[in-house]
């Protein structure tokens, strides 16, 4: 029995992935369309559905929301009942239907156009009435739903919902927006509060400080790396930054094939580093680093003497990073 249940499980997660990889080959130029319609507007983008679809709307306008796109749900119910007065010239409305012929959709469409707003249907139902009523047409098509009987709402929410997630992350990247705008949207979260302090108050320091003088071997360097939590050691001399010497330094060390054990770390360091002081943000350190690509940023004084190190996992929380080849990156300019 035990066996069964996890069999169907299996099904339904695998039918659900094989539907948003599906989504890869439909997105065209509709999806085109809908970010430059809403990076364009004037006004908001409203999101709209009914039932399963309707939950998925309200997940897609908090993502925007929070993440620099002014959004809100309209129930289209409530829409006909006097809501509809939410709806300004210039908005941006994506409307979900799987089937696109919810009646309660198609109904509201025109009171939308009306108000002024565009509408984006998200369906799978390429030639339905929701889509043909529709300004742009995002394909959210799926091969069937993970339901038995092909009809529970399954596979084509999952699919709707990350077809959302991948609108709203174009848009961050379009919009340019960064950590410290996440913070000031997120004041109450674990991340906004991190975000919130001064580097000096989540910093390395003392014995979790990795530091080495230039005159260390390379090979003692990679020991002092792997010693650590930081994928980073810091090249100290007197208690002054001098460089700084990376995971990545080492691959690449290996790959040029250099004598670890005849060469000194201050022969081959990245020299005068990226580095902040005490009083910075966190969120401005985390803005450096994402510029720069580096996972690690050393915390000194005005004389450059090393006062701490902060990494990007402990500002962001482990597994978050999101931008390539951070740890291959030198702390340089």
């Amino acid at each position: 029995m035990a066996t069964n249940i996890l069999k169907t499980a299996r099904q339904v997660l695998s039918l659900e992935a094989e539907g948003i990889l599906g989504l890869k080959a439909r997105l065209n130029h509709g999806f085109e369309q809908a970010v430059k319609l809403i990076l364009e507007s004037p006004g908001k983008v409203i999101t709209t559905g009914v039932g399963k679809s309707g939950h998925v709307a309200r997940k897609i306008m908090s993502t925007l929301a929070s993440t620099g796109t002014t959004a809100i749900f309209l129930h289209p119910v409530e829409a006909m009942h006097g809501d509809l007065g939410m709806v300004a010239k210039g908005d941006v409305v994506l409307a979900l239907s799987y089937s696109g012929q919810t009646q309660e959709l198609i109904s509201l469409v025109p009171g939308l156009k009306e108000h002024g707003a565009k509408v984006v249907a998200m369906t799978g139902g390429l030639k339905s009435d929701l889509a043909r009523m529709a300004d742009v047409v995002i394909d959210c098509a799926v091969e069937r739903e993970a339901c038995p009987l092909n009809l529970a709402p399954t596979t084509s929410t999952t699919a709707a919902l990350a077809m959302g997630d991948a609108l709203a992350v174009v848009l961050i990247e379009k919009r340019r927006f960064n950590a410290d705008d996440f913070r000031r949207h997120h004041p109450g979260g674990n991340l906004g509060q991190r975000l919130s302090l001064k580097v000096s108050e989540v910093m390395f320091t003392g014995r979790r400080l990795p530091t080495i003088s230039p005159r260390t071997s390379v090979q003692a360097a990679v020991a002092a790396i792997d010693k650590g939590d930081l994928g980073t050691v810091l090249i100290v001399s007197r208690g002054v930054l001098q460089g700084i010497y990376t995971d990545g330094d080492v691959r690449r060390a290996v790959l040029q094939g250099l004598d670890m054990a005849h060469t000194t770390v201050g022969e081959v360091m990245t020299k005068n580093p990226k580095a902040v002081g005490p009083e910075t943000l966190a969120a401005d350190a985390l803005h450096l680093m994402e510029q720069k690509e580096i996972t690690a940023l050393p915390i000194v004084d005005a004389g450059r003497r090393v006062l701490g190190i902060i990494h990007l996992h402990d500002l962001l929380g482990r597994g978050q990073v999101s931008f390539r080849n951070m740890a291959c990156a030198p702390n340089g300019d």
